[in-house]
């Protein structure tokens, strides 16, 4: 006997669909399964309109006749909308926020990398007790959940592991001892980045337009804010994020890319503040072109 009317079935069928979403692209360990039972628990109740915790306590919301063809139609529309554009837009995002992650601890990384490489101890130093934090809240946080882009890499958590005793193993000679050696030993764990990256399917342009991604938005803030300082200030950093991208791939979008962040400084060097916030404008445009298809 039914006890659960259309507009609850509507809003159980929609609640499930979005936690199982949440358990499968976003969720990880104990949270995941209990999104799983509970989306599950709730995709079934609606589908054969009987809650037996409602029955359990007396009470019951199908007080109504049946939905007509137009109302069934619409709430299928409605939760093949939510399932769909839920997957997508879950994959996508869960693949770009990893990437952003990734890229605010291998900026560590990749100073104290240049630094030893230098011979700066002390500037090496620095970013070496940034680096071992930022990885740790890293590795923590994806050995523990896989986005899912990475959903089926079996290897993850030996890999982040293996990474996490290289790092601490340079300590004494990042602090004290050979420098060049240090150099060399950090080295090795570009590879096991680059290998993790690969078999998962994502393209080292991917990770160089996100890194770019977070410098060129300083220099968008700075140009809406007209301030052309700042903006000649910013251009070698950018400069030197974009060549990355150029060296994966050069091809028309990307020289577009270059040459709007090439006219931006023009424009700040000869002080067209007026004209600023337009161009800023056109560089992301053609960047977020670049970064939807291939990022």
């Amino acid at each position: 006997m039914s006890n659960i009317n259309t507009l609850d079935r509507v809003v159980r069928a929609l609640l499930g669909v979005i936690l199982i979403e949440l358990a499968y692209f976003w969720l990880g360990g104990g949270w995941q399964i209990a999104a799983y039972a509970a989306g599950a628990v709730l995709l079934v109740t609606a589908l054969i309109r009987f809650c037996p915790l409602y029955r359990l306590i007396g009470i019951g919301t199908d007080r109504s006749s049946a939905p007509g063809t137009t109302t069934v139609a619409i709430a299928a529309a409605l939760l093949i909308a939510v399932a769909a554009g839920g997957g997508y837009a879950s994959s996508f995002l869960t693949s770009k926020l990893f990437l952003e992650d990734f890229n605010a601890m291998n900026n560590y990384y990749k100073q104290t990398l240049f630094l030893t490489g230098k011979n700066e101890r002390e500037k090496a130093v620095a970013n070496y007790e940034s680096l071992l934090p930022a990885y740790q809240s890293f590795q923590q946080k994806y050995s523990a959940y896989h986005p899912y882009a990475l959903k089926n890499d079996q290897q993850l958590n030996s890999d982040l592991a293996r990474v996490a005793a290289m790092l601490t193993r340079v300590n004494d000679l990042v602090r004290s001892g050979d420098l060049h050696q240090a150099h060399l030993d950090l080295e090795k764990v570009r590879p096991v980045f680059q290998d993790m990256f690969k078999r998962n399917g994502f393209s080292m342009l991917a990770i160089a337009l996100v890194d770019f991604h977070d410098a060129m938005e300083l220099m968008l803030d700075a140009a809406n804010a007209r301030n052309n300082g700042k903006l000649i200030a910013l251009y070698p950093q950018v400069s030197e994020k974009l060549k990355v991208v150029e060296a994966e791939t050069n091809d028309a979008e990307i020289q577009a890319i270059r040459k709007n962040l090439d006219d931006l400084f023009g424009l700040a060097t000869a002080a067209r503040s007026d004209q600023l916030a337009a161009k800023g404008e056109e560089l992301k445009s053609s960047f977020v072109k670049v970064y939807l298809k291939r990022g």
